[in-house]
């Protein structure tokens, strides 16, 4: 079992730990989508952006870890396809901005 999963004692707990958990999250996404920034910046073409072998390579390596963590990789993999969705489209418009 995972160190930080702990039994709560009421919903309070419950809570406390799902908004702790929350920002975290929204964290972690504040620096994937630097990074997809990065890329942008870095692609020399705008038909790089979408490279749909990394697309796939992804998803294997989130439900891989989905697995490890004990977690249904078909819960995750629908979440992490429109997160990846999002961050191309996201990749598109820092493309444009970036290479006018």
């Amino acid at each position: 079992m995972n160190a930080r999963r702990k039994t709560c004692r009421d919903m309070s707990d419950v809570r406390t730990e799902i908004d702790a958990l929350d920002r975290e999250i929204v964290a972690l996404l504040a620096d994937r989508l630097h990074f997809i920034g990065e890329a942008a910046r870095i692609k020399a073409s705008r038909d790089a952006v979408r490279d749909e072998p990394r697309v796939e390579d992804v998803i294997a390596k989130v439900r891989a870890a989905a697995s490890a963590a004990g977690m249904n990789p078909d819960f995750i993999e629908p979440i992490y396809r429109d997160l990846v969705e999002r961050s191309i489209a996201h990749e598109f418009g820092e493309f444009d901005r970036l290479h006018k």
